[in-house]
């Protein structure tokens, strides 16, 4: 697993949107990863999924970001 948050924010996207986001700005991969992170960090209801799955939590988080952003 990647240890950099945009490492991590890209593993948790779905293909579609890790290949769209990959092909941004790095600048822009850094302000979705930090909204990512602060998804992760401020929703109650993820971290009741996050100690189910990890991996899980960190989709949904991924997949709010990108609803946000479309």
């Amino acid at each position: 697993m990647p240890a950099d948050p945009i490492g991590r924010f890209l593993a948790a996207l779905d293909p579609d949107h890790r290949e769209a986001v990959s092909g941004r700005p790095r600048a822009e991969q850094e302000r979705l990863a930090a909204a990512w992170e602060r998804e992760l960090e401020s929703d109650d209801e993820l971290d009741t999924l996050d100690e189910l799955s990890p991996p899980a939590a960190e989709a949904e988080a991924a997949r709010r970001v990108m609803n946000r952003e479309a």
